[in-house]
């Protein structure tokens, strides 16, 4: 049956290449005699001649990106708010103070043109 060693080859390959990455030797299984692993290499090769398997290269590790600069400057940020904050502070007091100035007026014109009261009648 040549899909079943075909398999253990697959196995043996796969169980190679953890080992490989993780540089441990397999704990599940005891060691093999010299021969059964000469044997097992042999029938790997053979299926990755006959698959078409390329022996799997680790991926490089990957680069880290660069940071980009920060948009703005958080102390910038605060001082523009508190700017922004006093023009609108300055333009309501400013504000405030026409309307006392024109309602001040309006009161003392009205004062100086006021007309006689009328009689009391009872």
């Amino acid at each position: 049956m040549k899909w079943i060693r075909e398999r253990d080859a697959l196995i043996a390959q796969t169980l190679a290449f953890v080992q490989s990455v993780t540089g441990k030797k397999d704990d599940l299984h005891p060691p093999e005699t010299p021969m059964a692993v000469a044997a097992a290499s042999v029938e790997i090769v053979s299926v990755k001649t006959v698959v078409g398997i390329e022996p799997l290269q680790p991926a490089p590790p990957p680069q880290p990106s660069p940071v980009p600069p920060p948009r703005y400057d958080v102390r910038t940020e605060i001082q523009d708010r508190i700017a922004n904050f006093r023009k609108h502070q300055e333009r309501f007091e400013r504000e405030r103070e026409e309307y006392c100035a024109a309602t001040l007026t309006k009161v003392r014109a009205a004062i100086r043109d006021a007309s006689p009261r009328p009689p009391a009648g009872k």
